[in-house]
């Protein structure tokens, strides 16, 4: 398997160093035959070539087999027209991928919760009320003068429809409830349209039950009552803070994977930002990129019929269950003293008994 590792801006080399090592631990173990490449993005390729999104590494992404994405600092990018351009929106709108599939756990000692949460998010993640990415050219956001601002909508059936196929797809093979997460009474044409394509895929996949919430009230129950919750199927911005939302209560926002998958195309992604405040200090977390790389390999698997990659994926998640079990193996942000380079040691250590 060809992965092509983006370390990104900030805290991201470290946290991608502390993946490549498990990778390679894991590599060695189960013979996945793993080909690691690397190039940059983000600030690093700016003052390189100009570009925080180079056109060659946007290029290479869909040659390889999987990429792992290191978290970036778009918000202090320049303009485009000055070679500021969010690598990951420039992969997810190339490549199609329409999911980003962002499960969360409950884990013991660490959740803030009464009841387990056990769900999987999915996301679309191409279009919505994020404007930098939802336009042939230019922007969906403009302002028409000073004082007015406005932003474009996009909701289409082909993404509403790709993100609904994987969430039930998702779904069979867990507990077999879908809630889709909208705001129609409101949004009445674009989730519409999303509500309509979720409702002819749940025809097509009987086995699965839909339920349809409101995103204002998805929040309450999602604190109340999480374990109604299985897999949400949502539109972009709602799946973007909803999964914010489900991490934080099964423990830290730094605790949960996320993979962009498109055809063909898999991109594991941290679900957490940059952190340019902790970068170069050693104490990054990197359990959020390492359970994204478990799975960009579970996909791989699948795709491939390899299983050796899932079974790869399960050892490595133990080992991190087992890290975060003992509060003598935890990072400081969860109570814990090791810094980047002792858990990831830790995680190699649990990794040779788990497996």
């Amino acid at each position: 398997m060809r992965i092509l590792v983006l370390p990104g801006d900030a805290i991201g080399p470290e946290i991608a160093a502390a993946t490549e090592r498990v990778l390679r631990a894991a590599d060695d173990a189960f013979g996945l035959g793993l080909e690691l490449e690397h190039r940059d993005i983000g600030w690093a390729a700016h003052e390189a070539v100009g570009e925080t999104m180079p056109r060659d590494v946007l290029d290479r992404v869909g040659e390889v087999d999987g990429t792992i994405l290191g978290p970036v600092s778009h918000l202090d990018y320049p303009s485009r027209a000055e070679g500021g351009w969010n690598p990951s929106a420039a992969i997810r709108t190339t490549y199609r991928l329409y999911s980003n599939i962002r499960p969360a756990r409950s884990l013991p000692d660490l959740t803030v919760l009464s009841e387990p949460l056990d769900l999987v998010i999915v996301r679309e993640n191409t279009e919505g009320f994020y404007s930098d990415r939802n336009m042939v050219a230019g922007s969906g956001e403009f302002m028409p003068d000073e004082d007015l601002a406005l932003s474009v909508r996009k909701v289409s059936r082909r993404a509403c429809r790709a993100v609904a196929e994987e969430a039930f797809r998702l779904a069979s093979g867990r507990r077999g409830r879908v809630t889709a997460v909208h705001k129609a009474n409101v949004l009445k044409l674009s989730d519409g349209l999303f509500l309509e394509e979720v409702r002819a895929v749940a025809a097509e996949h009987r086995d699965v039950e839909l339920r349809e919430l409101i995103v204002d009230a998805a929040t309450a129950h999602l604190v109340r009552s999480p374990g109604e919750f299985d897999v949400v199927v949502t539109t972009n911005m709602f799946g973007d803070i909803l999964s914010d939302l489900a991490c934080a209560l099964s423990g830290s926002l730094g605790l949960g994977g996320s993979l962009n998958a498109g055809d063909g195309v898999a991109v594991a992604q941290a679900q957490h930002g940059s952190a340019p405040d902790i970068a170069g200090q050693g104490i990054a977390n990197p359990t959020s990129l390492i359970l994204s790389a478990t799975m960009l390999l579970r996909w791989w698997g699948r795709r491939s019929g390899a299983e050796q990659f899932g079974r790869a994926a399960d050892a490595v998640d133990a080992a991190v269950d087992a890290c975060l079990a003992d509060p003598a193996t935890r990072t400081r942000d969860l109570r814990g003293s090791l810094d980047t380079d002792q858990f990831t040691s830790a995680l190699l250590t649990k990794l040779e008994t788990t497996r």
